[in-house]
C-alpha cells in the first residue's frame, strides 16, 4: 500500500497536489470539533500520561477504520444507515455530555464520565469513524481518487492528533470551550440526519465552518488561570 502511494504521488501532476492542499485545508477546518470531541474524551481519564496514550492508540485505531471507511466510500453511500447510526452516535455523546455530568459534586459545570484507559481508547476510534461519515463524504465531492484522499486523510489525523492536545490543554484553561466544542457536534450530528432524512438538502461547507467559527469564537472568550500538566 505505501509503495502504491508513493508511485502515485511521484507520477503525479500539479492538479494533484492542489487537490490534497485543498484536501488538507477542508480536514484541518472540519477537524476542529472532532478534536475537541477527542480530548474531552481523553480528558477524562485524569492521568496525563495516559491521556496522551489513549490519543496515540486510539488514533491508530482511528486512521485504519478511516482508510477502510474511504476504500468503502462508494459503497457506504449508497446506505443511508450508517449515516443514521452516525447520526445518533454524535447526538448521544453530545446528550451524554450535557445531561450526564462527571463533574465533582457542587461544579455545575458539564464533563464526560471518568473512564478507564481502555475504555477511552475505542470511544476515540468510534467517535472518529462518525465524524469521517461526514469528511470522508466531502473529500468525495472535490474528488474521487481514493489514493489522493487516503493521503488527505493520512494528512488529517496526524493534525487530528496534534489539535486534541491542545485542546486537552486549553479546555482547562477557556471556560465555555468544552461546550462550544460539544454544540458544533452535535451541528454534525444534525446535519448527517438531515442528509438522511431530507437526501435532497445539502448544508454548504461554507455554513458548517461559519458556525464552528461562531461557537469556538465564544469557546475561548474567557480565560481561566489554571495550571496543569498538557498532552503534546
Amino acid at each position: 500500500m505505501l509503495e502504491n502511494i508513493v508511485n502515485y504521488f511521484t507520477n503525479a501532476g500539479i492538479e494533484i497536489y492542489l487537490l490534497l492542499l485543498i484536501l488538507i485545508v477542508l480536514e484541518a477546518i472540519l477537524s476542529a470539533d472532532n478534536a475537541i470531541a477527542l480530548a474531552a474524551i481523553a480528558k477524562s481519564i485524569r492521568d496525563p500520561e495516559k491521556q496522551k496514550q489513549a490519543l496515540n492508540i486510539g488514533l491508530i485505531g482511528a486512521y485504519i477504520l478511516r482508510v477502510a471507511l474511504i476504500f468503502a466510500a462508494t459503497w457506504v453511500v449508497k446506505y443511508w444507515q450508517f449515516e443514521l447510526l452516525g447520526a445518533i452516535y454524535l447526538l448521544w455523546l453530545v446528550g451524554n455530555y450535557f445531561f450526564f455530568s462527571g463533574g465533582e459534586e457542587g461544579d455545575e459545570h458539564y464533563g464526560l464520565v471518568s473512564k478507564s484507559l481502555w475504555q477511552v481508547i475505542p470511544t476515540i476510534a468510534i467517535t472518529d469513524l462518525a465524524f469521517s461519515l461526514d469528511s470522508v463524504t466531502s473529500a468525495v465531492a472535490v474528488t474521487q481518487d481514493t489514493w489522493l484522499i487516503v493521503a488527505g486523510g493520512t494528512i488529517g489525523i496526524i493534525i487530528l492528533r496534534f489539535l486534541a492536545g491542545l485542546f486537552i490543554r486549553w479546555l482547562q484553561e477557556y471556560t465555555y470551550l468544552e461546550d462550544a466544542g460539544f454544540i458544533t457536534v452535535g451541528f454534525v450530528g444534525i446535519r448527517l440526519l438531515l442528509k438522511v432524512w431530507l437526501p435532497d438538502t445539502y448544508i454548504p461547507e461554507w455554513i458548517t465552518i461559519v458556525v464552528v467559527t461562531v461557537f469556538f469564537t465564544w469557546g475561548f472568550s474567557k480565560r481561566e488561570a489554571i495550571e496543569s500538566d498538557s498532552v503534546e
